[in-house]
């Protein structure tokens, strides 16, 4: 194989990404590597370097996969470091692309768990080389040997083969790295062809516009190069190309086959740079794009309103530069009669939102309130119409409902065998149909159910999380549709529905989401001059009602004696001017109780904590 001069050699070249559950020591063990290849000084180490956000620093957790360039050995090793939450599969789905081989990390302490799980498939979907490794091996409650065990009956290898670190102590990094130079193949694609890359990231930078992320397959690209986008069609020239060595490092020879780096052409538009997009030569393009991958489906959506209206055009540009960073982030204009203007937004979760509604607050100084999180329904009317529904608004009132379906995942959870009549009961109570139960050792379980997605999206993981003592992990996909008893409860205040309120829910919790937030809006709704009630609706039926109690004045004040009949008259008066009032008078809901009784007290909450 052809390469031209300067150029690295291709088989020099390793390919690799991290995986694991979350908190298992991803980003730990990326410092070990950068600091032991020597290409982050000493003075400038700091703890998960390659999580860049503050968000993900102060959570512990990696959002964004990162890439960055390490010399071992004479050989050249491309390292992406991946998020773990169930949330950023996309993220890792995205990584596995651009690589051949994937350390597989394990945490001796906890052992396997469902991301773990569910990344491993992934990676064999994608064909690559599965380096199994146990971390933190140093903590006291370590059990290499068992979990060894484990993880071999996995992946179908030798309990020996298993390879053990720390990346806090940093022993068994530098084996790691010998054994991924031996094991992982080197990138194999055509010097002299066309030139193909896969993009599989893009970030804004305020000052140069997008930096598009790229994994050069066949031939060369170079600086000050006309390039062609092949799914846009869009041409733009290269103003700087290079390497990621954690820092940025132009590459003045230009990237060859197998190499890992970016582009920047100067390009505003941040449509323009598609991830799974391919990248070709303008002057001699290649004929077949390179298989991208599939578009992330959002599974749970909510309405984003920005508490001063002004702020909307700020939103929607504000959104526009984090759908670059972000390729899973879709969104629509909506608007709400009691919250304004605003956008339906689609995210992969509940961990998801919670961070994309960060992010929008503190990189761009929004003030934000997002609405109940929904899943998509697909309503079937009588007369054989069809309606897909996002928002509780769409939910068909007039017309007779046919069938109403809803999104179901399959899940997985593993958990020590002690939990398992707890975790049975959650489950069954959240409506969900058990698939089967593996034991992955004497006591270990895989217990494997389908739900709706509607009943995970809420408080399922805390739920889980708390009845299991912390030790369960879960992880779900997409798995179809089925139909469901579902019916729309509708808040009314003083007779009128407050559509931000109204929520899609099972016929059997109905009656216990319309006393729920009735309760609640009568403790945050401010009390008027006159009674207000609030009233939980099916349509037409009233389910539940708690009344708010008017303010009085004290109009028998001037009244110090006298007759009774006095006072009557005057409690008379009151009454008929508090009927008037109410007629004409117009409840107002303060933006503050509408965030209090909208915001969810969800699994993504409890990551802060």
């Amino acid at each position: 194989m052809r390469t031209q001069p300067g150029q690295t050699d291709p088989a020099l070249i390793r390919n690799f990404c991290i995986i694991a559950h979350i908190d298992h020591g991803k980003s730990t063990l990326a410092d070990r590597m950068l600091q032991i290849t020597g290409v982050v000084e000493e003075r400038a180490m700091r703890a998960q370097y390659l999580d860049r956000m503050d968000i993900e620093r102060e959570r512990g957790i990696t959002i964004k996969s990162q890439a960055v360039r390490l010399p071992w050995d004479g050989h050249v090793l491309n390292m992406i470091d991946t998020p773990g939450h169930v949330d950023f599969t996309y993220e890792v789905s995205r990584s596995l692309q651009a690589c051949e081989g994937a350390i597989l990390l394990v945490d001796a302490a906890q052992g396997i768990e469902a991301q773990t799980l569910a990344n491993l498939y992934l990676a064999m979907n994608a064909d690559l080389h599965i380096i199994p490794v146990l971390n933190k091996i140093d903590l006291p409650a370590a059990q290499p040997e068992k979990f060894a065990e484990e993880l071999a009956g996995l992946i179908g290898c030798d309990p020996s083969d298993v390879l053990k670190v720390s990346g806090k102590t940093g022993e068994g990094v530098r084996e790691l790295l010998d054994h991924v130079v031996a094991t992982v193949p080197a990138p194999v694609g055509v010097a002299d062809a066309a030139a193909r890359a896969l993009i599989f990231d893009s970030v804004y930078d305020t000052y140069r516009g997008v930096v598009t992320y790229v994994r050069v397959v066949d031939g060369h690209l170079g600086k000050r190069e006309r390039i062609l986008m092949m799914s846009t069609n869009a041409t733009h020239e290269t103003l700087e190309i290079g390497v990621i060595s954690p820092e940025p490092k132009p590459a003045e020879l230009g990237l060859g086959v197998g190499e890992v780096g970016y582009l920047i052409t100067g390009v505003k538009d941040v449509r323009q740079s598609r991830v799974g997009d391919t990248v070709t030569s303008a002057g001699k393009p290649a004929q077949e794009m390179l298989a991208g991958y599939e578009h992330p489906k959002p599974m749970v959506f909510s309405g984003l309103y920005p508490i001063d209206g002004d702020e909307y055009p700020e939103l929607r540009e504000a959104l526009d530069k984090l759908q670059l960073n972000d390729a899973a982030l879709v969104y629509e204009p909506e608007t709400s009669a009691a919250l304004g203007f605003g956008f339906r937004v689609g995210f992969l979760g509940l961990l998801h939102m919670e961070i994309v509604r960060e992010r929008l607050e503190r990189e761009f100084g929004l003030s934000l309130i997002s609405t109940a999180p929904n899943v998509v329904y697909r309503v079937v009317m009588e007369d054989g119409k069809e309606l897909t529904v996002t928002n509780p608004s769409e939910f068909p009132t007039g017309g007779k409902i046919a069938q109403v379906f809803e999104p179901v995942t399959k899940s997985t959870i593993l958990a020590p065998a002690e939990f398992i009549g707890a975790i049975m009961e959650i489950c069954q109570g959240r409506r969900g149909q058990l698939l089967g139960m593996d034991y992955l050792s004497e006591d270990r379980v895989e217990i494997r159910y389908t739900l709706p997605l509607g009943e995970i999206i809420f408080d399922f993981f805390d739920q889980l999380k708390s009845r299991t003592r912390g030790y369960a992990s879960l992880d779900y996909e997409p798995a179809g549709e089925q139909e469901a008893d579902l019916v729309k409860v509708d808040i009314l205040l003083q007779g009128e529905a407050v559509d931000a309120f109204s929520a899609i829910v099972h016929k059997d919790k109905a009656y216990g989401y319309g006393v729920d937030m009735a309760k609640k809006l009568r403790e945050l709704i401010p009390r008027q001059q006159f009674e207000v009630p609030i009233q939980a609706a099916i349509g037409a039926r009233v389910i539940a009602r708690e009344n708010i109690r008017a303010i009085r004045k004290d109009v028998l004040a001037k009244c110090y004696g006298g007759d009774i009949s006095r006072k009557r008259k005057l409690l008379e008066k009151q009454k008929e001017g508090k009927k008037r009032m109410k007629m004409v008078g117009r409840v107002e809901v303060p933006q503050e109780a509408f965030v209090a009784a909208l915001s969810t007290d969800s699994s993504a909450d409890k990551t802060k904590k």
